[in-house]
């Protein structure tokens, strides 16, 4: 874990350095907000907007591996980019320009994975939400582990309001069903 930790502490000074925005999803985030698991990569969202995403991919793939052949090619037909640290530990960077991946950089806060180490992770009711869109099964066995960990602490309302378009867009609607679920049905929250 102290070797994905230290390639997300060094992903974060690069895109510091050039003052561009982001935040820690997936498995990073899922340390601070759930309970810890095995996590094997590094997730991030970075704002690029829409348009100019191949000056980032130029700039990341000067610095870091491309995982696949054509890297550049599928993140911009799939707004992903594999990428790879010289340590091995795989970097999974998704463009983010719509106007919920925007919010969830702003709401955005550090948080220290070890001594010294600070890393900057989108909110716990922002990975939910990531969570629930996403729909793997690993995804709500993280989301059970979130609820668990901050009972009583989510933002029922933020949840659904931000899910629910991303749902229907998805064609997911049992997905608010089980959201509701896991995070309970909170009245002062409704």
């Amino acid at each position: 874990m102290k070797t994905l930790i230290q390639v997300a502490a060094d992903l974060q000074s690069f895109f510091i350095e050039r003052g561009w925005r982001f935040c820690f999803i997936g498995g990073v985030a899922l340390q601070r907000w759930g309970r810890p698991r095995l996590t094997v990569d590094v997730d991030v969202t970075l704002l690029t907007g829409y348009g100019n995403e191949e000056h980032y991919i130029e700039a990341l793939l000067d610095r870091y591996r491309g995982r696949i052949h054509d890297a550049a090619e599928f993140a911009l037909a799939n707004r992903v980019l594999l990428l790879q640290s010289k340590s091995g530990v795989g970097i999974d960077l998704v463009f983010g320009g719509l106007p919920f991946e925007e919010e969830a950089v702003a709401r955005a806060t550090d948080f220290e994975y070890l001594p010294g180490v600070t890393l900057r992770t989108c909110s716990a009711e922002d990975l939910v939400v990531m969570k629930g869109f996403a729909n793997r099964t690993q995804d709500w066995a993280d989301v059970e582990s979130i609820a668990d960990r901050q009972r009583g602490k989510l933002n029922r309302r933020y949840i659904l309001t931000h899910l629910k378009p991303l749902a229907e867009v998805k064609g997911i609607p049992e997905a608010l069903e089980r959201i509701e679920a896991l995070i309970g049905k909170d009245p002062s929250q409704s």
